[in-house]
């Protein structure tokens, strides 16, 4: 039977407030622990900062002092579930091995997103995006094997392969070229909501891991690549917020926001390999069916419409974190040479794309393609990661 979170009881709000005991998770074997385990935590923090980070803004934009005070009661509620998924992770991993494991969740959630969305314009958004995602992981994996001297392999696990993308010194464009066309509130389809809502909130919250640990590296070409990378995940930002309807009022936006966290709750419930994170699932799911049922009653109380006339009747088939392998070679194959031009694509560079990278550059080689060159200098060979068949294609784009 579909699950309608609009149609199920939580726990209510007094109830689940958690003492010190119950924040202090175990976190995961990093040697055992299933790979997308590690994904599905990550993606869950950068949901649960997003939810939290939109709760501030509404907070500032509404003079209503007791709405204010159910917003803070809430949010102090998702900052403890945020605690404790992100505690999760393992202490003893390095920060670079969780930035690759950052960008695992990047190339297999957004292909995921990509291969499910039924609109072709949002489709081909994440489409462009993942392809550079792939290659920012191929770049840190090379810099893992430079500077801490072990292999990539030992935290994706071959279930995401570790080869170039579309490179990494082209995603440099005008920041015009980033803004994208956002969907219709009125026609999309409930599933292209949560999508856009899922990819710009993992990324946001790359975006915010880059730009607090990148300084902390002692390594000049880490320092550097970390720098570099950080810039292109706000382009990335950029690019998947703009897919979202910006007319929608703040309790749509915050209805849709408790939404998404139920059913991404709901889907990793379902598909969690490990029997402890799975129960900790559970039980955020349950909190957040309580969440959505207050936004619930702010959307019906100043917007005059009932929540299902804007929500799925039942939440979509779950997200899934899977091997992508073959997908992803087919859009290297056959899109790896596109840039963005306004709110399009082309296949060749233009006046704006060209000016970006001759600033950008500075005459110089960037970081990205040093710490290839640095790495085969260091190892013999740069760190790839193919298991099966050959590297597919080239590009047209470049210098």
């Amino acid at each position: 039977m579909a699950f309608d979170p609009l149609q199920e009881r939580g726990i209510p709000l007094d109830e689940q407030l958690r003492n010190w005991r119950e924040l202090d998770v175990t976190p995961i074997d990093p040697d055992h622990a299933d790979p997308y385990t590690r994904c599905r935590i990550i993606t869950m923090n950068g949901i649960e900062v997003e939810a939290i980070q939109f709760s501030h803004q509404l907070a500032r934009h509404c003079p209503d002092l007791e709405i204010r005070r159910q917003l803070a009661r809430v949010r102090y509620i998702e900052a403890q579930q945020q605690k404790v998924v992100n505690w999760l992770l393992p202490g003893v991993s390095s920060v670079l091995e969780t930035t690759i494991a950052y960008e695992q969740v990047a190339v297999d959630l957004t292909a995921w997103v990509a291969r499910m969305e039924p609109d072709p314009y949002l489709k081909q958004a994440y489409q462009f995006g993942v392809l550079e995602d792939f290659d920012h992981l191929y770049r840190y994996a090379n810099l893992y094997e430079m500077i801490e001297h072990r292999k990539a392999e030992k935290i994706v696990d071959q279930l995401t392969e570790v080869m170039p993308g579309r490179p990494t010194y082209l995603h440099h464009r005008d920041p015009v070229d980033n803004v994208r066309e956002p969907y219709d509130r009125h026609s999309t389809e409930p599933l292209s909501r949560l999508h856009a809502l899922t990819v710009m909130a993992a990324e946001q919250q790359t975006m915010n891991f880059y730009m607090n640990v990148g300084p902390t590296y002692m390594e000049p070409i880490a320092r550097r690549l970390y720098q570099e990378i950080g810039l292109i995940e706000e382009e990335h930002v950029t690019h998947y917020e703009s897919l979202v309807d910006p007319g929608a009022s703040w309790w749509e936006m915050l209805l849709n926001h408790e939404y998404n966290e139920c059913y991404l709750y709901h889907s990793f419930m379902q598909t969690e390999s490990d029997r402890r994170v799975k129960a900790i699932w559970e039980l955020h799911l349950n909190m957040e069916l309580e969440h959505l049922r207050l936004a619930a009653e702010l959307f019906k109380r100043f917007d005059g419409r009932e929540p299902d006339q804007v929500l799925a009747p039942a939440l979509p088939p779950p997200v899934t974190f899977e091997p992508n392998k073959a997908y992803l070679r087919e859009l290297i194959a056959t899109q790896i040479d596109w840039t963005t031009l306004g709110t399009g694509y082309v296949r060749e560079a233009h006046e704006r794309f060209e000016r970006m990278q001759a600033r950008i550059m500075g005459g110089e080689k960037p970081p990205s393609e040093r710490v290839i060159d640095d790495n085969r200098a260091i190892s013999g060979q740069e760190y790839r990661l193919e298991t099966e068949g050959a590297h597919p294609a080239g590009i047209r784009l470049g210098r």
